[in-house]
């Protein structure tokens, strides 16, 4: 009888699957997967280090670099964890805003996570849809923030400027005629409110032709149904949350159990899966899209008659924390010193500790931070949902085949930055 051994395969670092820097050891008996080892920290950049040499608000640049799909939520916990040190209150526009991004960046991460694990198991035309409406967001953000990914928009006290009272347009090119810039334009024509809203109205119809691609399809549900099950109780135990967590059946949604910001005034409901398989989990990411547009939906409307009485500020009044107006820093002494002192040595923030942690499109991200009373982190540490959910990589994979391994990475909606940290 000839010997017959396992032999251990390198899927990755360098691997169009792999969803980032991942080295993945698969010990394999023919094309069954014995076993799954993740190697990571190749793409290692110290965040948590580099947060303790910078002040409070040149950290928050960082935040939005960990999971570089979904960019502006990251900051949400850091700015939340820093308000509750310094007992700082929020001005309600500024927590309408945070969770109308949170819930545009929701959409975002999930347009790419479906996309992508189409790509993966060999349908191409779907991630040329998800990055359609990619598009129409990182517009959003642009016209918001000034960048189309890293935002650095939210601020502790508030978010860092109002939204703007315009869109910018598309201009004749030798790309573009006049009659595609003017149906490019139809929608920018009024504020960033208008262009927001235009979007809500279209896509439903975008995730209808998402459903049909994919939902009913004959290969993507030979793919996916069965594979990577996971039961509630296993969920629990290894640590998932997010749509890992509500996939295998599980309605834990920190929007609901533990309500910051407006959550606690809107109506949403919370998809859960009912196998545990990797199907499941597609269908909760796809029913969760909707449910942010209906979130979003509800955002600018409460925005639009904020506006209407004259818009509230979007920034606490504390010049301990947020820098005074131009106008005032300009005329009035005790301003200016205000604003000079928060330049040059950053806010202080009182000593003590605090976690804080939101419903992140990946599952539960947390910001635990120690403060002794510096301009800057005593010590500084995250909770990355992915980071979690990797390690159950083996017990997801064992018994299943080498193209299944994709689908389970696929299906975790990790990301590198975040991961690694």
């Amino acid at each position: 009888m000839a010997e017959i051994r396992n032999y251990t395969l390198n899927f990755g670092p360098q691997h169009p699957a792999a969803h980032g820097v991942l080295r993945l050891v698969l010990e394999m008996d023919g094309e069954v997967v014995v076993r799954a080892d993740p190697h990571i920290g190749l793409l290692h950049r110290a965040t948590e280090k580099l947060a303790e040499e910078r002040t409070w608000i040149q950290s928050l640049p960082y935040l939005d670099r960990l999971d570089y799909t979904s960019m502006i939520i990251n900051e949400h916990p850091y700015v939340m964890a820093i308000e509750r040190l310094l007992g700082v209150e929020v001005p309600l526009r500024a927590q309408y805003i945070r969770v109308m991004f949170d819930e545009i960046t929701r959409i975002h991460n999930h347009l790419l996570s479906i996309g992508t694990q189409a790509l993966d198991v060999g349908a191409m035309t779907m991630v040329l849809y998800t990055f359609r409406e990619r598009e129409d967001i990182a517009d959003i953000l642009e016209a918001t923030t000034g960048a189309r990914m890293h935002g650095a928009y939210y601020r502790p006290g508030g978010v860092y400027r109002d939204l703007p009272d315009r869109m910018p347009r598309y201009e004749v090119n030798k790309f573009k005629n006049a009659e595609t810039v003017r149906q490019l334009n139809e929608a920018r024509s009024g504020s960033l409110l208008d262009f927001i809203e235009d979007f809500t109205n279209r896509f439903p119809i975008y995730c209808d032709e998402y459903e049909t691609l994919l939902t009913d399809n004959r290969i993507w549900k030979q793919r996916l149904v069965g594979i990577g099950v996971v039961s509630p109780e296993r969920a629990l135990q290894l640590g998932f949350s997010g749509p890992m967590l509500r996939g295998s059946g599980i309605e834990w949604d920190l929007r609901r159990k533990q309500p910051y910001e407006v959550y606690d005034r809107l109506e949403f409901d919370i998809p859960v899966g009912v196998e545990g398989d990797c199907y499941d989990r597609y269908l909760v990411r796809m029913e969760e899209m909707r449910q942010a547009n209906r979130i979003i939906k509800q955002c600018i409307a409460w925005l639009r008659a904020d506006s209407a009485k004259g818009a509230g500020p979007v920034m606490t009044d504390n010049h301990k924390v947020a820098p005074p107006s131009r106008e005032k820093m300009k005329g009035n002494m005790e301003e200016l010193i205000h604003h000079f002192k928060l330049f040059t040595e950053g806010i202080h923030v009182p000593a003590g500790e605090v976690y804080s942690s939101i419903e992140h499109a990946k599952g539960e991200f947390g910001v635990y931070l120690i403060s002794d009373g510096a301009n800057k982190p005593y010590r500084f540490k995250l909770r990355s949902a992915a980071y979690t959910h990797l390690s159950a990589m083996n017990e997801m994979a064992k018994g299943h085949m080498i193209a299944d391994a994709v689908t389970i990475i696929g299906t975790m909606d990790i990301v590198f930055g975040d991961v690694d940290r």
